[in-house]
């Protein structure tokens, strides 16, 4: 998907363009990088006025939209159409004449968000074949430590394995606020190339001490007095670590714990692959593996499921999610 990105980028930077660019998917990070490109790298400053055409899809004509693509540039080689929002767009299908015989002086570009076309479909056989069409799916949460990383690198500065997966575990899967803090990061650093989790804690908010990977760390080497107090943490501070996003990331935590038996005699490395974690946290699983046994670990995720099912109401009295959290704690380590 980068990749794809960053070459349409490259032939925009070298004046190398198609009639129809249409941007479609859940990953809005991406069409808003190409959009932004589209609407202030294409066209020069000067000549923006007279060749650089914005609609909005909620407030879009086709027909306004087709007369703008038809018209030529005005002292210029090209001209752009920018179409944001065309999921909002009535009568979207009638671009398709104009698809069929776009100028080769007008860059039209679409972003179609949260949505896709079907690819049998008239319009998108058209798309494929007049232009470029491309479809961005939203990354898959394991993929965003690496992404993130390569962020990081692409910046000019390095992130720490800790500070990069307290980073993300926090922020979650939006590219576009990773994005965001990444750069507020870079700022606060000064002279300083690389972010540590010292940098995380003071300019993004989250606690290196009490997080959801040291409450792992506790339970993987059944440390009772460290869990309760971190539980204590999240109940003085519940917008932290909501038990909403606890108790799902405890679940992944011991099912991957789960897959470890019957791997016996492979290197951390591929356990680590294959589990799907990141190594630097292989040894927390392991030691969760040995600490607690498979019918360990099999209690553990039964007490989880019990406890979600308690967190929203069901078979249970009105309690504090930290309650809840410290009960379910001292019967898995029992």
């Amino acid at each position: 998907m980068r990749m794809t990105v960053d070459k349409i980028m490259q032939e925009w930077k070298k004046k190398a363009f198609k009639p129809i660019y249409w941007l479609e998917g859940e990953e809005e990070y991406y069409i808003n990088k190409l959009i932004d490109y589209a609407e202030h790298g294409i066209v020069p400053e000067t000549e923006a006025s007279f060749n650089l055409t914005i609609f909005y899809g909620r407030d879009a004509d086709w027909a306004a939209v087709v007369n703008a693509c038809r018209r030529y540039p005005m002292k210029a080689e090209r001209q752009v159409v920018i179409l944001k929002e065309a999921q909002q767009m009535r009568e979207l299908d009638r671009l398709e004449g104009y698809m069929q015989k776009p100028l080769e002086s007008t860059v039209l570009v679409v972003s179609y968000k949260d949505k896709k076309l079907d690819g049998r479909s008239k319009m998108a056989k058209l798309i494929k074949e007049k232009g470029e069409l491309l479809t961005l799916k939203k990354m898959y949460d394991s993929q965003l430590p690496e992404w993130t990383e390569e962020l990081v690198a692409s910046k000019g500065y390095a992130i720490s394995q800790k500070a990069l997966l307290l980073l993300v575990e926090h922020i979650g899967n939006d590219l576009n606020r990773i994005d965001k803090e990444v750069d507020k990061l870079l700022i606060n650093l000064h002279a300083r190339k690389s972010i540590t989790e010292d940098d995380i804690e003071a300019f993004v908010g989250v606690s290196k001490e009490y997080n959801v990977f040291e409450l792992q760390s506790a339970l993987a080497k059944k440390d009772l007095v460290k869990a309760l107090r971190i539980i204590q943490y999240f109940g003085a501070n519940p917008k932290a670590v909501p038990i909403q996003m606890l108790l799902p990331a405890l679940y992944s935590f011991f099912s991957k714990v789960y897959l470890l038996f019957g791997q016996e005699g492979a290197a951390e490395k591929e356990l680590a692959s294959r589990i799907g974690v990141n190594p630097y946290f292989m040894q927390e699983y392991m030691a969760a593996a040995r600490t607690y046994g498979a019918e360990g670990i099999e209690s553990a995720l039964l007490l989880l499921h019990e406890y979600n099912l308690k967190s929203l109401g069901v078979h249970a009295l009105a309690t504090a999610d930290d309650s809840l959290m410290k009960e379910m704690v001292v019967k898995m380590m029992w």
